[in-house]
């Protein structure tokens, strides 16, 4: 399929497409004239890469995670399981340092703010 037919059918602009391709997440094969030719499964590789920005994953772990998807849905192998352990263990460490700093900011905000009152 060519890129504009893999845009459509995704809702993922040309352009993304082509990024994604370079970043090493697709892959394409060069037609005649050099226009992009996409397999057919390559809607559910656009779909996992996706999902798997949604759930915060910069491309470098996804390139490295793809490979353990299984089925059209975002069923993984056990293989991504330590990439994923990893990722997780990190966005608890920034959660609890945000909490840490807001904590922080709130308590100066209190002893700052006219009537002592901490927003939200």
């Amino acid at each position: 399929m060519k890129i504009g037919d893999l845009a459509r059918a995704t809702g993922v602009s040309p352009r993304l497409l082509r990024y994604y391709e370079e970043q090493g997440l697709l892959t394409s094969h060069r037609a005649g004239g050099g226009h992009r030719r996409y397999a057919e499964d390559a809607v559910a590789t656009v779909r996992h890469i996706r999902a798997l920005l949604a759930a915060g994953l910069p491309t470098s772990v996804i390139r490295e995670v793809l490979p353990c998807v299984e089925g059209p849905g975002l069923e993984l192998e056990h293989c991504a399981a330590p990439t994923l352990r990893v990722q997780l263990d990190s966005l608890d460490g920034k959660i609890s340092a945000l909490q840490d700093a807001r904590s922080a900011l709130a308590g100066i905000l209190a002893t700052t703010a006219p009537d002592g009152a901490v927003p939200g």
